[in-house]
């Protein structure tokens, strides 16, 4: 066998090497972080699948169920009339808009222990954008600021005009 037949299966096994593994690397990455969204009805129905899946699972914090304990934060989600224990163990503190009745989406696996072990944990109000019972736009859709000032009810006056 010549030098340079032996040279280019050298380089064709270094190279089939790295792309092997970064198959598997690529594989394995996409495994570990591939989640399943499921409701609180269907957690229950799952068996024993529910416990080797990683999961992502949505509802409403119960108000007065938040128990803080250093970084480990119990509560219970509730969907419908299904209640599930939370417990998140996650390297980030919730986030400021978890408390009571707000919208909560935990990341996790389901314990045989009938509770779900969040490591990832978000959460919004889904009130806290909402206009206020009764309170009026400041602008109207589609007018400039400009516009709203200038409106037909004001005198000529009052807009700048000279008669």
């Amino acid at each position: 066998m010549s030098s340079e037949t032996s040279k280019f299966l050298k380089f064709g096994s270094v190279t089939v090497v790295i792309l092997v593994s970064l198959g598997y690397l690529a594989y394995t990455g996409v495994q570990d972080s591939k989640s399943y969204y499921v409701t609180i009805k269907e957690l229950n129905g799952m068996g024993n699948e529910a416990y080797s899946k990683r999961l992502r699972v949505a509802g409403n914090v119960v108000p007065g169920s938040i128990k803080r304990s250093g970084t480990r934060v119990d509560f219970m989600l509730k969907e419908n009339d299904l209640t599930l224990p939370v417990s998140y163990t996650g390297t980030e503190a919730p986030p400021d808009t978890f408390k009571d009745d707000s919208q909560a989406l935990a990341d996790g696996s389901f314990g045989r222990d009938g509770v779900f072990h969040a490591k990832q944990l978000q959460a919004k109000c889904a009130s806290k954008y909402a206009p206020q019972p009764g309170a009026t736009p400041a602008a109207q859709p589609g007018k400039t600021m400009s516009q709203n000032q200038n409106s037909p009810n004001q005198s000529s006056a009052s807009s700048g005009m000279v008669n």
